[in-house]
């Protein structure tokens, strides 16, 4: 392979309904979507994850294109690639911004899936054809708001439910949850809301038979989620403390977690999400493919990581029409009965609408 064009767009979609977590609200998804074309005239497509605000973690969306533009663009363009596992090598230098990373190395992926006439997810080593999913809720404004929310999508099939919780939000709301979907898979995640502090609250989930307690306390710790595991009955699951394998490892050799949330833009693309998976599986550690409120490229991506082999419980990949009113793929992502079907043509396997793209696109700029 040899990138010989680049497009970054700043996209902006409005969001169906807001979706509010711990550390915000947001009502419209701001992204970057890059455009790789290969000499041969091979296009990639691949996304950023990053929101316009450092809640979740440092890097925004002008972060990101600083990053790709002044850094990583020049690191890759017109240079010779075999493998696209090579990008994450020539992008050591550079520390951290993975999300940044990860976007530009999606597009490389594309193109070399298409190039050896492989799906992506193929290429990745992955072998299901159908994958399993959960559906991530915001909170509400009140239980029973959230009750009405949660039915439906029980009634629409998905495998797993997520439901977001800080404090004053949680004990009673999984309680709620717990009484009335007593056989739903069900989850919490916290978003890094609590504290050591909180351990005698936390305690209080494990009479709720959950399916695991996302990233609990804070986002760059280790030490004190291993404290919390000894003292809870739920499985604890790591993401925001994840970046790397090396990350990983020390987690799982610490005791900190029993499950790992591979998110690719936070581990700094799918060759990395890759290796963190294959240690996962070695050491018995079940992981998950999470969501950030990916537009369809995104998303196609996520679908091709999660065939992989440990990748044994529902992601957060739920269907487009979830988040947005028109996705920029076609077909858009479509779970049925909280699965779905994995593509096998070459790349992505889906289809970029330009038209989409362009009515969401707010900046744009070419790079050769």
């Amino acid at each position: 392979m040899k990138i010989e064009h680049i497009v970054i767009r700043h996209l902006e979609m409005d969001m169906k309904a807001p979706f509010t977590t711990s550390f915000g609200t947001f009502d419209k998804k701001e992204f970057l979507l890059l455009e790789a074309i290969d000499a041969d005239g091979t296009i990639g497509w691949g996304e950023s994850v990053a929101f316009n605000v450092p809640f979740y973690s440092e890097e925004t969306v002008k972060t990101n294109w600083h990053m790709l533009e002044d850094f990583l663009i020049p690191l890759i363009l017109h240079k010779e690639i075999i493998h696209p596992s090579e990008v994450n090598e020539i992008f050591s230098a550079i520390r951290k911004n993975n999300m940044a990373k990860s976007a530009l190395e999606g597009a490389i992926w594309d193109i070399y899936s298409q190039q050896t006439n492989q799906s992506l997810a193929h290429a990745l080593g992955g072998t299901r054809k159908n994958i399993d999913v959960g559906i991530s809720i915001g909170i509400q404004n009140s239980i029973e708001e959230l009750v009405d929310i949660v039915a439906g999508f029980v009634k629409e099939g998905y495998k797993r439910i997520k439901v977001k919780i800080k404090p004053d939000w949680d004990v009673e709301v999984m309680r709620t949850l717990r009484k009335t979907f007593p056989d739903v898979a069900i989850m919490a995640d916290a978003n890094s809301a609590y504290r050591l502090a909180d351990t005698e609250l936390l305690k209080q989930l494990d009479d709720f038979d959950l399916m695991m307690i996302e990233q609990p306390l804070a986002s760059d710790d280790i030490i004190d989620h291993a404290q919390l595991q000894q003292e809870l009955a739920t499985p604890i699951c790591l993401d925001e403390s994840i970046h790397s394998l090396e990350d990983a490892r020390k987690a799982v050799e610490l005791g900190s977690t029993k499950i790992i949330n591979i998110k690719i833009g936070r581990v700094g693309g799918l060759t990395e999400a890759v290796k963190i998976h294959d240690y996962c599986k070695e050491n018995n550690i079940p992981v998950w493919c999470g969501g950030m409120l990916e537009s369809g490229v995104g998303r196609a991506h996520n679908v091709a990581l999660t065939t992989l082999e440990n990748f044994t419980l529902p992601g957060d990949t739920a269907s487009s029409s979830r988040y947005f009113e028109k996705d920029i793929i076609e077909p858009e992502v479509i779970a049925e009965n909280g699965s779905i079907e994995v593509p096998e043509t070459a790349g992505i396997g889906y289809t970029v609408n330009r038209d989409t793209v362009e009515s969401y696109t707010v900046a744009k700029k070419e790079y050769k």
